[in-house]
């Protein structure tokens, strides 16, 4: 895996639904180029893929250890994992 086709995918645990966390990842997400995706799931955590050069995934991976303002992090698994399909931009999913 080269630096500039990486993926992570991460799940952010903590008070991290209803405050802004998925639209603040995507803003977050964009601005630093990536695409992928960030949702919520059921038991309460945010699960995160994002794509791109690895040195700028791990500015994310960074950035979601703290989150938008909120956002109370209590801590962030995640690992790196070979992308099949890649996605075209940074949306929220539902």
């Amino acid at each position: 895996m080269n630096d500039n086709n990486s993926c992570l995918h991460a799940v952010v645990h903590g008070r991290v639904q209803g405050v802004f966390f998925r639209a603040s990842t995507q803003k977050k997400a964009q601005a630093l180029g990536l695409t992928g995706w960030v949702r919520n799931l059921p038991d309460g955590t945010v699960e995160v893929l994002a794509a791109g050069p690895r040195s700028v995934l791990e500015r994310l991976l960074e950035w979601l250890h703290q989150g938008p303002p909120l956002a109370r992090v209590q801590r962030v698994e995640h690992d790196w994992v070979v992308c099949q399909t890649l996605p075209e931009r940074f949306d929220i999913a539902g």
